[in-house]
């Protein structure tokens, strides 16, 4: 891990470029001349890019090209989502100069990767994220990318500087690797302005700023530290930092230790697991429990279990999944102090200095609201910021809406609710229309769920 300050550390080893990629015959985007000098459209500090002119930045005219990465984007969203097409313009891919090397998107084998789309037809508008979970910087271009693209945004997303399972061997000091994310935010977030300005000619007139789970995080983080870069932000199912706790470094132990057969389903209610999710839980197991604890305890705990994750946190899928045994134990109270540092380096405040509006599902089974959206919403109460703040639980919602396609009739996609979110967003600030109070949106009983859904729709009170 490595950030410039000034003049590009790598300038020396990694001339940077602006080569244009293969682009379909007689796209539109070339017709109607959008694209006219794009090779004069630099990203300011980045080691290496490159421009492709392209007829459609969308997910149905990227599918299949080097351009966008499917695979990553894979239980994001439910098989049903519609989602829109025919956005000509200009994409901008590359890398800022960094040490570490986990992302061999396009076989750079170089971290700090980025993408940034302009449609042709801009509305003055950027949204900024960064990728959900250790995914890379396509994983939420169905999600995210598509939806803005057609309503005219510039759209810019970061692979935050490493990913991967491997992800806590980036950096020196625990708490090295999650920190860059933040960096890296910031850093795309300011670049992107100013290529915006080269590309239109002039710097965006509004910029949001948005994220799924650790995109949420980076989200709230942003809005708290640098609240000047952006008009507001929606946070869908942040991950939740604090120095003292709640974490997932103090949920999911017990779920390891579920998994390891030294704990109940009791235990699991008593550390923020709804009653309800049960049925998401074996799923849960095999994918996201042992790992996410075992990597995230070792980005800031490392010297715990120095034998498990180890150098890597596996060399197969198996491996990788497998929960570290001794983790089924672990007490972050406990731990010393300097556990703590570590994560106050990231932790969030509440402090906000822009409006947010947070969604979580009422069935999330890996981030659970109860230690998690439903503890930052006080804290940006406590802070003094909760007129800058909506809350809107979303009842059958959970962490990743592909699981839907296997539970229709238990979960709804949390997606539609977003886009709806976003617009609320833009209403609040560009038109000062206040969004409906903190409320729990009902899962309707029929209609089109997977993309439907009314903000103002109260199921009930929020507790």
């Amino acid at each position: 891990m490595r950030l410039s300050r000034g003049a590009p550390l790598l300038a020396a080893a990694v001339v940077a470029a602006a080569v244009t990629w293969p682009i379909p015959a007689a796209g539109t985007a070339v017709r109607d001349g959008h694209c006219a000098r794009q090779e004069q459209v630099r990203v300011p500090g980045s080691a290496f890019q490159r421009s492709a002119c392209l007829p459609d930045l969308t997910t149905a005219g990227l599918a299949g090209t080097p351009y966008t990465d499917l695979a990553d984007q894979a239980g994001l969203t439910a098989a049903g989502t519609r989602t829109p097409s025919g956005v000509p313009g200009l994409q901008i891919d590359g890398y800022f100069p960094d040490s570490s090397h986990f992302n061999a998107t396009h076989g750079w084998r170089h971290d700090a990767q980025f993408v940034i789309r302009l449609p042709h037809r801009w509305n003055g508008g950027l949204v900024v994220t960064g990728a959900p979970g250790t995914r890379r910087q396509y994983a939420t271009d169905k999600a995210i990318s598509d939806q803005v693209l057609a309503q005219g945004y510039a759209y810019a997303a970061t692979d935050k500087g490493n990913s991967g399972s491997d992800f806590y061997r980036d950096g020196t000091r625990p708490g090295d690797a999650v920190a860059e994310w933040n960096a890296r935010t910031t850093q795309l977030t300011r670049a992107a302005k100013r290529t915006i300005a080269q590309r239109y000619g002039h710097a965006p007139r509004r910029t949001y700023v948005t994220g799924i789970s650790n995109g949420g995080y980076l989200t709230r983080w942003q809005l708290e530290n640098h609240p000047e870069l952006y008009d507001g932000g929606v946070d869908w199912e942040g991950a939740l930092w604090t120095t003292d706790g709640p974490s997932l470094l103090t949920s999911l132990p017990t779920a390891v230790a579920r998994m390891l057969g030294s704990a109940r389903d009791e235990d699991l209610y008593a550390v923020g697991f709804a009653h309800g999710s049960e049925f998401l839980w074996p799923y849960h197991e095999n994918a996201y429990w042992g790992v996410t604890q075992k990597i995230y305890r070792a980005e800031f705990d490392p010297t715990y279990d120095p034998a498990c994750p180890g150098p890597s946190a596996g060399n197969t899928p198996e491996q990788i999944l497998a929960p570290c045994p001794g983790d089924a134990a672990y007490d972050y109270a406990s731990r010393p102090a300097s556990v703590r540092r570590a994560v106050a380096r990231v932790a969030l405040t509440g402090h906000i200095g822009r409006p947010l509006i947070t969604l979580h599902g009422d069935l999330d089974a890996l981030l659970p609201k109860t230690s998690d959206s439903d503890v930052y919403a006080r804290m940006i109460d406590a802070s003094g910021r909760d007129a800058l703040h909506r809350y809107y639980t979303i009842r059958g919602g959970t962490h990743v809406d592909g699981l839907y396609d296997t539970f229709p009739d238990r979960l709804r996609p949390i997606l539609p609710c977003y886009r709806s979110a976003f617009d609320t967003l833009v209403t609040w600030v560009e038109r000062g229309t206040k969004p409906p109070a903190d409320r729990t949106v009902g899962r309707p009983a029929g209609g089109d769920v997977v993309d439907s859904c009314a903000l103002a729709d109260r199921d009930a009170p929020m507790p």
